[in-house]
């Protein structure tokens, strides 16, 4: 797109440039047509009247009071010619235009490029030199203006609100150089006062800013003496703790098994027993025998002293604890919780017949009306929290969870298939009777492939019976080692294995985990018979029958039959 008043290729005018709004080029121009350039030139037509910044009249020279005056002098002059680019001088070229036959300034040369008088020094110039004896006061510091559209119309590139115009567009005329000088000021301080933001505006955000540094620095303050107290109070004070041997409140505190020292001061403070968990810790560790303490219920007094629980805790007497041995019956289990929790004899029996099957048993776990006690072979040996108040049920599931943990953890369900067996509850009930019958642990192995063999279809020594008097003691509720045969053959239980083939309905007591190894890995020898020729320690086995009835006068020959 063309712009106004120059050819292709050309720069936008700026306002000091001296063709911008000279009567020859916004006049004449407009009835022209024809620019020097040598092409048709189109130009908007200008108005004639109005406001200042909408159109600029073509009066080179403008008296006292502001009126645009003709200056006979500037006639007669010839108008330069065009040359097609920059002078000698270095300024462009002017452009000669025709003359408006309705303007009767039209024939009269222009106000600049023509020649005419130096008004340098002079009222007439602008801006006019300072009266004798007043200082222009310094020029104080810009400041940068705010990013806005150029504020003078028609500027070049770069120009910006705060620059100057020419002379002929500020409207500057003959006044006297005081008030021309204050009129020059006045504007200056306006120019510089743009996008300033009122005094008084500062000082409040300066105030505001001030209230809350002082907010920020003083929290940040207390925050950082909050901190530094706590780690103080964490890293050199005495951390909280009570005083003596406590007050005559009991409680019983239950230590699972594994738990360390953090662990044991924490269900301690939770109890009541001591004040903080970092004194107990601090307790145990200047204890010499501060770790060995153990898993178990332990009977405290409330608000005792750190260092007064760790010697409690580590008296066997305070120990609250239900101990289940390797190979011990369920009815000896109950018999210990009863006395523990200080509580009717058989109230844990009854608790067990009603509860049992809400205490986690295994899903493979037989329930025939022939097994004397679903949780028998279940109570996994250990030692477990037992105090008073607790609930006998309570404890039984400890149990039970420990032994489904551990045959889980073994895999019972798929090596029973590959031991002969039908399932795992099985596998459970042959650990039993190794248990049973095996006096030391080299015996479990061996125990274990007598068992196997007897059931074994290619048994005809015993046709798969077991003849275990354990089975029969168990039915009967006893231990006794010596059995006549007319009890034996009198009994009718499924426990007897004397008259029954095959195991038992169900387990005869709770093995422990050297002999559920044993059952699960037994020896391949050939053993058939054992005799327990002492009749309390040392068994002794046999692979056939003559072997075993020799075995059998020795053990007459040791208990006096």
């Amino acid at each position: 797109m063309t712009e106004y008043g120059r050819g292709p290729g050309s720069e936008p005018w700026h306002p000091e440039d001296p063709l911008y709004g000279d009567g020859g080029w916004e006049g004449q121009q407009a009835h022209a047509g024809q620019s020097a350039y040598g092409g048709q030139q189109q130009y908007p037509q200008q108005p004639q009247h109005g406001d200042w910044t909408q159109g600029r009249q073509q009066y080179p020279y403008y008296d006292t009071q502001g009126q645009p005056q003709y200056d006979p002098q500037y006639a007669g002059h010839a108008q330069p010619q065009y040359q097609g680019g920059w002078d000698a001088t270095g300024t462009h070229g002017h452009v000669p235009y025709a003359a408006d036959p309705g303007d009767p300034y039209g024939q009269q040369p222009m106000a600049y490029g023509a020649q005419q008088p130096d008004f340098y020094g002079t009222e007439d110039a602008y801006p006019p030199p300072e009266p004798p004896g007043r200082r222009r006061p310094e020029p104080e510091p810009e400041l940068e203006p705010e990013p806005g559209p150029s504020a003078t119309p028609g500027a070049g590139p770069g120009a910006g609100p705060d620059e100057e115009e020419h002379a002929f567009f500020a409207g500057g005329g003959g006044t006297d150089g005081a008030d021309d000088e204050e009129h020059e000021l006045q504007s200056r301080r306006e120019r510089r006062g743009k996008g300033r933001k009122p005094v008084k505006g500062k000082k409040r955000r300066t105030g505001c800013a001030c209230m809350v540094v002082v907010m920020v620095f003083g929290g940040g303050l207390a925050g950082v003496g909050y901190f530094g107290y706590r780690y103080y109070q964490n890293r050199f004070a005495p951390a909280p703790d009570y005083v003596g041997d406590g007050i005559d409140e009991k409680v019983t505190v239950e230590i699972p098994k594994g738990a360390g020292g953090w662990e044991i001061g924490r269900r301690l403070k939770e109890a009541g027993v001591v004040k903080s968990v970092d004194a107990f810790v601090h307790a145990q560790s200047q204890n010499n025998k501060g770790d060995s303490i153990q898993a178990g219920a332990y009977l405290m007094r409330k608000q005792m002293s750190a260092a007064s629980a760790v010697l409690l805790m580590l008296d066997p007497k305070t120990q609250s604890n239900v101990l289940v041995k390797p190979g011990e019956r369920n009815s000896a289990v109950y018999q210990a919780i009863d006395k523990q929790l200080e509580l009717s004899s058989g109230t844990t029996k009854k608790a067990a017949e009603k509860e049992y099957k809400d205490l986690g048993l295994p899903d493979w776990v037989e329930n025939s009306s022939d097994i004397k006690d679903p949780l028998e072979g279940f109570l996994w040996p250990g030692t477990y929290p037992a105090a008073k108040g607790m609930k006998p049920g309570a404890i039984l599931k400890q149990m039970v969870g420990q032994a489904k943990q551990k045959y889980t953890a073994y895999g019972l369900q798929a090596k029973a298939k590959a031991l002969g067996l039908h399932n795992a509850f099985e596998l459970v009930t042959v650990a039993s009777l190794v248990q049973a019958e095996g006096k030391t642990h080299d015996d479990f192995r061996k125990m274990a492939e007598v068992v196997y063999n007897r059931l074994s279809p290619s048994n005809h020594e015993t046709y798969q019976l077991l003849q275990f008097d354990s089975t029969y003691n168990y039915a009967k509720g006893t231990s006794h080692i010596h059995i006549s045969e007319k009890e034996i053959n009198s009994n009718h239980s499924p426990y007897n294995t004397y008259t029954h083939k095959g195991l038992p309905p169900g387990p005869i007591g709770n093995p422990g985990e050297d002999a559920l190894k044993a059952a699960l890995n037994p020896t391949h020898d050939g053993w058939l018979y054992f005799v327990a020729t002492d009749g309390t320690n040392n068994t002794e086995f046999a692979k056939t029958n003559a072997e075993f009835l020799r075995l059998k006068e020795k053990f007459n020959a040791s208990s006096g039959n």
